[in-house]
């Protein structure tokens, strides 16, 4: 991972506010476990909030889709709890402002310079395997980096393959039967990594932080989506329910994160 949520490493300057005695570990993970504000949208679209995410997709071997979502999951909930979120820090409005309203997300693809100017735009990466993804500090729309804004929204698919068995950690279960994109499903396992930090406790947060937010993203056939579902009913697992604004249908549940 490029920066460590931990220590607030990263290629951009880190200052000595960042680690004032309220920005601390507990109290940005308190900011995900009271959750989200569900304010309606501006009617000016340019002023809705969004967080940005952007996916290395190369042209040529591109990378497997199921470490591109693993990557794009990490990266988000990564950005949620690094030091530069934290009260005082230079993130801290524009992510706290973002979180009191409706959570949404915009996936878009980067490859070869695009991808490499994106990196100098204040985010988070992850790489997991062939596989990289930024998240970057939420935002107005009609405010978005032009190196960013710039990127492709569509275009965004990559072959499937046939997925490894899950690796230890939690695992974020995507609903196969919706048939998403690629940047619909990382934004829907971006949702539901900060959803599973939120639900957690901050020790059981902060050991996942140490492995760099590690954990495994998969489609769900018919009977695992069954018993997902059941993890869900008793408390075991949570689940992202959208909003309907693209591809699937509103209120459908798009991925369940098991820990």
């Amino acid at each position: 991972m490029t920066g460590d949520p931990m220590s607030g490493d990263s290629p951009h300057e880190v200052t000595a506010e960042q680690f004032s005695a309220d920005n601390t570990f507990p109290s940005r993970h308190a900011e995900l476990a009271r959750g989200y504000g569900g304010a309606e949208d501006p009617e000016d679209p340019s002023q809705v909030l969004a967080m940005p995410l952007v996916l290395h997709i190369p042209k040529v071997d591109p990378p497997l889709r199921s470490e591109l979502l693993e990557a794009a999951a990490r990266a988000t909930v990564a950005l949620c709890l690094d030091p530069r979120v934290g009260v005082g820090a230079s993130w801290h409005e524009a992510f706290t402002e973002w979180t009191s309203a409706r959570i949404r997300k915009v996936a878009r693809r980067a490859r070869g310079a695009q991808w490499r100017a994106a990196q100098e735009v204040p985010g988070v990466t992850v790489d997991v395997g062939g596989a990289s993804a930024r998240a970057f500090v939420p935002g107005r729309v009609g405010d978005l980096d032009p190196r960013i804004k710039r990127l492709q929204i569509g275009g965004t698919d990559v072959p499937t393959e046939d997925e490894p068995s899950v690796s230890p950690g939690p695992v974020l279960w995507i609903d196969a039967s919706l048939s998403m994109t690629v940047g619909k499903a990382a934004a829907q396992v971006g949702h539901a990594s900060m959803l599973l930090a939120g639900a957690m406790s901050t020790e059981q947060c902060r050991e996942w932080a140490t492995s760099g937010f590690a954990c495994s993203v998969r489609a769900a056939g018919p009977e695992q989506w069954r018993r997902a579902l059941d993890d869900v009913r008793v408390g075991r697992a949570v689940a992202v329910r959208d909003a309907g604004f693209t591809e699937v249908a509103p209120g459908s549940t798009t991925v369940i994160a098991v820990p």
